[in-house]
């Protein structure tokens, strides 16, 4: 009779509790999970097959990054942002975006930082043809990963996450707007591949702008005025 194969071993902790934080943002991106949900240990302990420790341990991450807030009564929960708070975060994520895209047009000659942006605007514009808005949020999250590659400031990634803005595209459905708004995108792919930084750092933040503008006319329709 034979043996069957010995269980595979888990990573170390940290491994663990990286890829359940990584996964949670992702289906925040991708609409699977939304903000306000409950985030049940138990449900996330099976859902990415590992032990209680790792899925605590990446609680305690998206915590210090502003996704995932604890409270006594509900337990962990994914955060909500009010639109002044979604304001102040894009005010920050304006220049932050600017400056990303400004490194990026500086570090473009680098072998190999040309294709690997063309590569980012080509899986964008693919995606902008498909129904689903999983693809593009992909795609999208690749363009600015490729940014920041390119432009090699470690203290921009490091920031970056921190700002909410997995939260923040997710309460206020900014994949969709993303879509609409996918010529912001080449502008600023462009730019980079031009190696201009003004004009990269210039289309980056008029996009971010574009975002904020949305947000507070949404704000306003949802006012009710005063009798």
């Amino acid at each position: 009779m034979e043996r069957s194969a010995p269980a595979p071993r888990l990573e170390p902790a940290i491994g663990a509790a990286d890829a359940v934080a990584e996964g949670v943002i992702a289906a925040l991106g991708e609409g699977r999970l939304s903000p306000g949900q409950r985030l049940v240990e138990a449900d996330l302990c099976l859902r990415f097959g590992v032990g209680r420790n790792a899925v605590r341990e990446a609680l305690q991450r998206l915590v210090s990054e502003g996704v995932v807030e604890v409270s006594r009564h509900k337990g962990a929960t994914i955060r909500e942002i009010s639109p002044e708070q979604a304001l102040q975060v894009l005010e920050l994520t304006e220049l932050l975006v600017g400056l990303a895209a400004r490194a990026a047009a500086r570090g473009v000659g680098a072998p190999g930082a040309a294709a690997q942006v063309r590569q980012a605007l080509d899986q964008m514009a693919a995606a902008q043809r498909l129904d689903d808005d999983r693809p593009f949020a992909r795609a999208r999250a690749a363009f600015y990963a490729a940014l920041a590659e390119i432009g090699g400031n470690q203290e921009l990634q490091r920031i970056l996450p921190t700002l909410q803005v997995h939260v923040l595209r997710a309460q206020y459905h900014l994949t969709r707007l993303h879509r609409r708004l996918a010529d912001d995108f080449q502008a600023i792919g462009e730019a980079v591949l031009r190696g201009d930084p003004e004009a990269a750092e210039e289309a980056g933040r008029a996009h971010v702008r574009r975002i904020r503008q949305h947000i507070e006319r949404d704000a306003q329709s949802q006012e009710t005025p005063h009798a």
